[in-house]
């Protein structure tokens, strides 16, 4: 399928279900497809390390896409970024 929103919902399962590597092939399809949770996810996922090695480059890159896709918590986690930068 290539319902973004239905392969984020699959990725989270999985996520929940402990297969992170699994959830973080799911994320990047609906990623690549616009779905701004998957970027959210795919921030989270790249922060902690969880399926992948953590990459700070890529946490702030997949934030900034969830942000600027109106995603709440990736706007929020980014103002703070930001404050704590002096921006």
């Amino acid at each position: 399928a290539n319902d973004p929103v239905v392969l984020c919902e699959e990725g989270i399962e999985l996520y929940k279900k402990g297969d992170d590597n699994k959830a973080f092939e799911y994320f990047t399809k609906a990623a690549e497809l616009g779905d701004v949770a998957a970027h959210y996810n795919l921030s989270c996922m790249n922060r902690d390390g969880h399926g992948v090695e953590k990459d700070w480059r890529k946490c702030l890159h997949h934030l900034v896409v969830a942000a600027i896709g109106g995603h709440p918590t990736a706007r929020y986690n980014l103002g703070c970024i930001e404050w704590h930068n002096g921006n």
